[in-house]
């Protein structure tokens, strides 16, 4: 049996997956094998999988599009490992990844996961140190020291300062809280992280930069934004905290999840639950300028939103995400 379980979840991204199968086959830590969970892909994603002749590789792939957290549980059922990590199709972990990693869970034994820092690169495979150092500053990665995580509910919840991809796992931890829950699709790593972290778990933070993760122009869509978005304010609903500081900062977060899903249901044509949703942020939040310019817009024909949406755009100055995003488009 192998020690770790590295799953890839997969659609469609036959041009980005080879990238990523191969800083696994890279790493310097040999004793994983690596489950590709397909989700009923319609490109040519089997034949290159088909390519790989290495032993450690499991190729699952599903007969239909079930969803990116079913998907992902596939992987996760598969696996055999005592440790398990699953990162997305168009990123990769650098070649000491495991071996680090794993150094600390085999250490740690009171640790159920170690989280690592990690880069951003662009559609070109090209780590941008600029922007690298922005994100951990923006998510306060910057901030967190090396050793077990001292208020994991706070990182989790209120600052989302780890990511499911560059962390790897004791996958009994994973079992005790359900790992995927299908109601949290797209939004399901904030999710996991969070249940974990209610559950009592303990992380520890590992702050090299081990892991690579992509910004490119096929991850932004308004369909793929409102998925998330109600995804979130599933999640964030789903949660009850005994802490009233931490009940309230919930509270919040809802409202604000409710207030920019409100927005872009309106930039979406569906003005009755955009209106609803943004006057429900109210009660939090009480009326802003975001609020009063959603309702203006919604009121507006679907052309005219859109066009004072897309000069809104044009107008702000782009953060470190679009910039990497555009750049050699």
């Amino acid at each position: 049996m192998p020690t770790v379980s590295v799953c890839i979840p997969t659609y469609n991204r036959a041009n980005l997956l080879p990238y990523a199968v191969n800083s696994v086959l890279a790493q310097s830590y040999t004793d994983f094998e690596l489950i590709i969970c397909d989700d009923g892909s319609t490109d040519n994603t089997a034949e290159i999988v088909s390519k790989w002749d290495d032993p450690r590789i499991r190729y699952i792939r599903q007969p239909v599009n079930g969803g990116r957290s079913r998907n992902m549980r596939s992987g996760f059922e598969a696996a055999c490992g005592s440790y398990f990590i699953k990162f997305d199709d168009d990123d990769a972990i650098t070649p000491e990844f495991l071996e680090k990693t794993v150094a600390v869970l085999d250490a740690e034994t009171n640790v159920d996961f170690v989280c690592t820092n990690h880069w951003i690169i662009n559609q070109n495979n090209e780590r941008v140190e600029s922007a690298t150092q922005e994100n951990s500053r923006k998510w306060g990665k910057d901030k967190l020291k090396q050793g077990v995580i001292p208020d994991l509910i706070r990182e989790t919840f209120i600052n989302q300062s780890l990511q499911v991809g560059s962390t790897l796992f004791r996958r009994d931890c994973l079992l005790e809280v359900d790992f995927m829950r299908p109601q949290a699709d797209g939004c399901e790593d904030f999710d996991l992280l969070v249940r974990l972290a209610i559950a009592g778990k303990q992380g520890y933070f590992l702050p090299e930069f081990l892991m690579e993760y992509r910004f490119h122009g096929g991850q932004t869509s308004l369909k793929q934004n409102l998925h998330f978005l109600a995804a979130k304010v599933f999640c964030i609903n789903s949660y009850k905290f005994v802490d009233e500081e931490l009940e309230k900062l919930r509270s919040h977060k809802l409202a604000v999840t409710q207030q920019v899903w409100g927005l872009r249901l309106i930039e979406n044509g569906d003005s009755v639950e955009g209106r609803r949703l943004l006057q429900a942020s109210t009660q939090v939040l009480g009326s802003d300028k975001k609020i009063m310019f959603g309702l203006m817009l919604s009121y507006l024909p679907l052309g005219l939103r859109k066009l004072a949406l897309q000069v809104f755009r044009r107008l702000r100055p782009k953060d470190y995400t679009e910039q990497v995003r555009e750049a050699g488009v």
